[in-house]
C-alpha cells in the first residue's frame, strides 16, 4: 500500500529535485529558492526558503553525515549550506561558469561531484571547499550523476545520451555512446553492491539505473577489474512510462525503483524483477523528481506543478523485511554525527557537544537513562533532561510501530503485499491474481520464483489459501489489531 501523506505546495514555480537527511526534506525550484522541512511533521524550517542562488536551482543533496546540504544553479554556482541553521558555508563556482545542472556528494561526504552544460565535470573536496580535478564529456550537457556504494567511481549522464564510468581520479574508465536515445535524464547506483557471479568475473559489481528521453528505464551490470577494465553491461529495460522519464531512485536496501515521468506518473517497481508494483497519478504536470527517505518509509516527489507529494509506503521488500524495520535497524545504527542531527531537528541543540564528546551513537541513545543523563552525562537541567527523554521515549514509540509479522505464505512473491485473490499459476506457486496477471502479460513466461519456463499461461484460484488469509484478518481484527498490507 502507498499512501498520500503531505502535498507541500510553498513552492512558486517548477520543483526540480527532492532530498532527504534523516531528519529534514529539501526541495529546490526555479523559484530560485531551497526549501526545508522536519521530517517529524513536515513543518517549514523557520529559516527557510534559502536564498543563495540568482537564478533557477536544479538540484540539492544531502551529506551522508548530515553536516552538509548541496544546491546547484544555472547561476553557474554550487553552494554548500548548513541544513541546521541555513547558514551559507561555501559557494563553489564551476571552472567554466556554465550553468551547473546536477551535483551529488561521495558516500563518506568527503567529495562533491557537479556537472554543468557545457558538459565540464568537477569534482570537489568537500572538507576544504576547493576544487580537486575537472574534465568534460565529449557531447552534450552533464545533468545526471552518482558515486558507487564504495565511492571509488562515478557516473555521469549527458543530453547526448552517452552514460560514463569515472574513477576518482577524474579518469575516464568507460563511456557507453547510445545508453538512451535523445538523452540520459537522471543515473543512480544502487546502494548495494551485487556478486560477481553476475557476470562471470567474480568481481565486484554494481547495479546503475538509468532513465532517458526514450521512455525508458535501463539497468546495468557495472563490473571492474585491473586487467579486463571495466564493464558496463545492459541487464534490462522498463518500459511501462509512455513519455520521457525524467528521474529515478533506489530505496535504501536497493529492492525498490521508484520512477517519474512526462507522463504525470510516479512508478514503484521490484528493482530484481523489475515488475511495476504500483502507479501514481496525483501530479498534475511533469513528474521531475523523486527521492526516498534513508530511516523511514517515506518517498518524496516534485513536479512541474509546484509541488512536492510525500508518500508512505507499506508494502514488503525482497528480502522479506518491511521498511520501518529497516527504520528500527537504521536508529541503532546512527552514527554520532546523524544523532547530532536528530538532537538539532527535536530542538534540543544544548545536549550536542555534551552527546557529541561522550560518542554518543543510535544505540547509546536508545539505552539513555535519567541516571545516565544526569550522572554520566552531566546535563544538570532537569527539564533539559525530561524533555530529552520524553523525546527519546517517542522515537522508541516510532520504532515500537511497525507492523507485526506477516505469515510468508500469506505475501504474493512479486507484490510482497498480502493476497486478495490468491490464484496458483503453473509453477505451483501462489500469486495475487492482478501481479501475475500483469507478469505473463508482459510477455515474460517465465516462472518468477523459478526463472524456469511457465508451462502454460493458465492461474486457477487457491481458495484454501484465501479462507486461511481471511481467518487471519479476521483474527487481528477481533484483538483490535488491523490488518493492513504494510505500515501505515
Amino acid at each position: 500500500m502507498v499512501t498520500l501523506v503531505q502535498t507541500l505546495t510553498d513552492h512558486t514555480d517548477d520543483v526540480n529535485c527532492c532530498a532527504f537527511s534523516s531528519t529534514y526534506l529539501a526541495s529546490c525550484s526555479l523559484d530560485k529558492t531551497i526549501r526545508l522541512y522536519l521530517l517529524k511533521d513536515f513543518s517549514e524550517l523557520p529559516f527557510s526558503p534559502l536564498k543563495g542562488h540568482s537564478y533557477g536551482v536544479h538540484s540539492c543533496c544531502f551529506s551522508s553525515c548530515g553536516k552538509f546540504l548541496a544546491s546547484s544553479s544555472t547561476d553557474g554556482m554550487t553552494v554548500l549550506w548548513n541544513p541546521h541553521s541555513g547558514e551559507k558555508l561555501a559557494t563553489l563556482k564551476q571552472p567554466s561558469e556554465s550553468p551547473v545542472r546536477v551535483c551529488k556528494f561521495s558516500h563518506d561526504s568527503n567529495y562533491l561531484i557537479s556537472g554543468a552544460a557545457d558538459g565540464t565535470v568537477a569534482l570537489w573536496d568537500v572538507r576544504w571547499k576547493k576544487l580537486r580535478r575537472t574534465s568534460s564529456v565529449e557531447d552534450g550537457s552533464v545533468i545526471a550523476c552518482d558515486f558507487s556504494p564504495g565511492g571509488n567511481y562515478f557516473v555521469t549522464g549527458s543530453t547526448s545520451g552517452e552514460l560514463t564510468i569515472w574513477d576518482c581520479q577524474m579518469k575516464c574508465l568507460l563511456n557507453v555512446k547510445t545508453a538512451h536515445d535523445l538523452g540520459v535524464t537522471c543515473c543512480e547506483f544502487s546502494p548495494q553492491s551485487i556478486d560477481g557471479e553476475m557476470d562471470n568475473s567474480g568481481s565486484q559489481c554494481f547495479l546503475i539505473a538509468s532513465c532517458g528521453q526514450d521512455n525508458k528505464i535501463n539497468f546495468w551490470i557495472m563490473s571492474h577489474e585491473d586487467l579486463a577494465g571495466c564493464q558496463l553491461r545492459l541487464r534490462c529495460s522498463l518500459d511501462h512510462h509512455t513519455a520521457p522519464v525524467l528521474s529515478c531512485c533506489f530505496s535504501p536496501d536497493g529492492q525498490i525503483l521508484v520512477s517519474g515521468s512526462v507522463d504525470k506518473s510516479v512508478i514503484i517497481w521490484n528493482s530484481s524483477s523489475g515488475a511495476p508494483l504500483y502507479t501514481l497519478t496525483q501530479h498534475k504536470r511533469y513528474v521531475t523528481a523523486c527521492a526516498f527517505a534513508r530511516d523511514l518509509p517515506l518517498i518524496a516527489t516534485g513536479s512541474m506543478d509546484k509541488s512536492v507529494n510525500i508518500w508512505r509506503i507499506g508494502f514488503i521488500n525482497n528480502s522479506g523485511d518491511d521498511f520501518s524495520e529497516k527504520f528500527r535497524h537504521s536508529v541503532q545504527h546512527w552514527s554520532e554525527d546523524e544523532v547530532c542531527s536528530w538532537l538539532s531537528a527535536e530542538e534540543l541543540q544544548e545536549l550536542v557537544v555534551v552527546f557529541k564528546s561522550n560518542n554518543i551513537d543510535g544505540q547509546e541513545l536508545l539505552n539513555l537513562t535519567k541516571e545516565n543523563l544526569e550522572k554520566d552525562l552531566k546535563v544538570e537541567s532537569l527539564g533539559l533532561r525530561n524533555k530529552a527523554l520524553r523525546k527519546i521515549a517517542d522515537l522508541k514509540a516510532k520504532m515500537e510501530s511497525i507492523c507485526a509479522g506477516v505469515p510468508d505464505e500469506f505475501l504474493c512473491p512479486i507484490a510482497r503485499e498480502i493476497m486478495t485473490d490468491p490464484v496458483i499459476a503453473s509453477d505451483g506457486y501462489s500469486y495475487e491474481r492482478e501481479a501475475i496477471e500483469s507478469w505473463i502479460n508482459t510477455k515474460r513466461r517465465t516462472s518468477p520464483m523459478t526463472n524456469k519456463p511457465l508451462e502454460s499461461s493458465l492461474i486457477t484460484p487457491n481458495r484454501t489459501l484465501k479462507m486461511a488469509i481471511d481467518r487471519w484478518i479476521e483474527a487481528r481484527e477481533v484483538l483490535q489489531m488491523p490488518a493492513n498490507q504494510g505500515c501505515n
